[in-house]
């Protein structure tokens, strides 16, 4: 229905999505819908909202015309960098170790949380001045946590 009303705009799914969030949380959706009036409704509010300008949907999704332009560390991406799958469940199986290990006890939970520092400030002398822990101990705890991370990832058939 959308997309007949959007004539095949590629936004006519969500508008479809909004109309019906709108719907849902519209104060007299039962009673429209115990009337067999629910698919009239959800059109006009699909057809007003799609072809509007003043539209709540217009005012929130398309922001009156305003151009977005993309953040500063996109720029100089490429969009045809194909998807790399295997890096993406390496990084989910890592993270799901991480996890359980702050789960574990407070000295692998110590380990968890340093290497997640180490990983967003790869700087152990930096990690000392923030954390006030001396630079080998958090050099040994990054090693053990690394360990830690391949030998449970090992233990369960998954090789990096």
């Amino acid at each position: 229905m959308a997309k007949k009303i959007c004539k095949s705009n590629p936004e006519y799914e969500e508008v479809a999505h909004f109309a019906i969030s709108e719907f849902i949380e519209h104060e007299r959706g039962q009673e429209i819908v115990d009337s067999g009036k629910a698919m009239n409704f959800i059109s006009g509010i699909i057809h007003r909202s799609f072809h509007s300008s003043t539209s709540k949907y217009h005012t929130v999704y398309r922001q009156k015309g305003r151009m977005h332009s993309l953040p500063e560390w996109h720029e100089g991406t490429e969009d045809s960098e194909e998807y790399n799958y295997e890096q993406d469940s390496a990084t989910e199986s890592i993270q799901g170790v991480l996890e359980d290990m702050k789960a574990s006890g407070i000295e692998l939970w110590f380990r968890a949380v340093l290497f997640e520092m180490y990983v967003k400030e790869p700087n152990y002398s930096e990690l000392a001045r923030q954390t006030q822990i001396p630079r080998t101990s958090i050099s040994k705890a990054v090693e053990e946590a690394k360990a830690y991370i391949q030998e449970t990832l090992a233990n369960n058939n998954y090789n990096l």
